[in-house]
């Protein structure tokens, strides 16, 4: 099967990321049970229903202001350190991969951003994005969950320098004050070009 120049692209973008850029990986497994209870309370008072990815989108967005040598892309000439946190978020196509961007999420709320994440992803599929919304983010997310990825490392889309993997919300047992007890939990992997962070 020949190469689409989509194809093309992403194989040309990910042998260089992976060749260039040192990853170092970090890991951490993250308790859900508030987030849950939280999201289906705000999603029944609202009529913008929002995902567990708005949350994480909306998350890393206040991580990124709160923590701002993590919000930076590197060129060769330096670090480059940004005021806003704009998220890309991979789009799986038919044939490929896309990564449209939730500009300034730091500053948006979850209805915000459940509104924008929709329309975002249906024009993606539709092949109607302009290429400023795919150009320059500056940390992206990559969310494997719907599909019972438990973990993965996910390759850094440069000149970002870094991007979350986020796999599935499951129930299992973890120790709560020296006991066993069942949480919902999901696995989280922070890829980061070890230039930058």
């Amino acid at each position: 099967e020949p190469l689409n120049s989509m194809r093309k692209t992403i194989a040309r973008r990910l042998t260089e990321a992976k060749q260039n850029i040192p990853h170092i990986y970090l890991t951490v497994d993250v308790e859900l049970d508030r987030l849950l209870a939280r999201r289906q309370k705000y999603n029944a008072a609202n009529e913008v229903k929002t995902s567990v990815n708005d949350f994480i989108i909306r998350a890393c967005g206040l991580a990124l202001k709160h923590v701002p040598k993590m919000n930076v892309q590197y060129h060769d000439d330096g670090l480059h350190f940004f005021q806003h946190a704009d998220i890309s978020m991979a789009v799986s196509l038919e044939g490929g991969l896309i990564t449209p961007i939730i500009r300034a999420a730091d500053a948006k709320t979850v209805a915000e951003i459940a509104a924008e994440t929709k329309d975002l992803a249906a024009r993606a599929r539709a092949g109607k994005l302009k290429m400023d919304e795919i150009q320059g983010g500056t940390f992206s997310i990559s969310n494997m969950g719907m599909l019972g990825i438990r973990n993965f490392d996910a390759v850094i889309n440069p000149p970002q320098g870094a991007i979350l993997a986020v796999g599935k919300g499951e129930e299992r047992i973890i120790a709560r004050n020296g006991a066993p007890a069942v949480a919902t939990v999901m696995t989280v992997t922070l890829s980061c070009d070890h230039r930058a962070i």
